[in-house]
């Protein structure tokens, strides 16, 4: 961990990114998927037994990046629509896409928090206006953290994603505050460093996994720690 050189005094508000930041994302998925592929046996069985395919899955993904083109910041509808191309690939009722999608996206809100994160919440929402800033489609109400929040600011609703400086934009207005007053807490030095320092926002690096800044993203965050705990020992909160 290197030493901050966080400017207490400038911050009025906290963007927080949610998945790997607060949980650990992948096995979430992971359940989400079993779950949708589940439904999908009782339903829809041949799509089931293609959603196991390796190249099927990954072509349905490519198809419904090419069906559309102007939501790739939507994971959401990209999520949906994919499971809407499987359903056509198997020959299937493509209409099950929507009741299927809900299904993997009422699991997707089964978190399981980093440790740190729910004391982290409280000691932060104690002191600051905090807004979540997601590219994903976790709802920070159904994970039942949402008393935490100022407000949650997602890519599927500004029509962008980080690290585009807009969804920045966005989150210090929901705050009620400029940029510069924000201090941006991430886990991706690209999506959450390289978008936060771009915006002019302060921006603290939760490291757990202990690995090195990369090279390509040339401003440096000010403050790396090793969990939010020690994040808010530096605030002092």
């Amino acid at each position: 961990m290197r030493p901050h050189r966080l400017d207490l005094r400038r911050i009025r508000a906290i963007t927080l990114d949610l998945d790997d930041t607060l949980w650990p994302v992948w096995p979430t998925i992971a359940r989400a998927e079993d779950a949708l592929r589940a439904w999908l046996h009782t339903r829809a069985p041949r799509t089931a037994s293609l959603a196991r395919d390796a190249d099927a899955a990954r072509q349905a993904r490519r198809a419904a990046h090419a069906a559309l083109p102007d939501r790739l910041h939507d994971l959401g509808a990209l999520r949906r629509e994919a499971i809407r191309q499987l359903l056509l690939q198997a020959g299937d009722d493509p209409a099950l896409a929507a009741p299927a999608f809900e299904v993997f996206l009422a699991e997707r809100q089964r978190v399981s928090l980093f440790d740190d994160a729910l004391p982290a919440l409280a000691a932060l929402s104690a002191r600051y206006r905090v807004v979540a800033l997601s590219n994903g489609n976790a709802d920070v109400h159904r994970v039942g953290i949402g008393r935490h929040f100022h407000a949650a600011v997602s890519a599927a609703e500004v029509g962008v994603g980080k690290p585009d400086p807009r969804i920045f934009r966005a989150a210090a207005q929901a705050a009620g505050v400029v940029e510069t007053e924000v201090l941006h807490i991430g886990d991706d030095p690209h999506l959450d460093g390289h978008g936060a320092l771009a915006s002019g926002m302060q921006m603290a690096w939760v490291n757990r996994t202990r690995t090195p800044w990369p090279d390509d993203v040339a401003a440096r965050p000010h403050a790396e720690v090793a969990d939010l705990a020690a994040l808010c020992a530096w605030l002092g909160v």
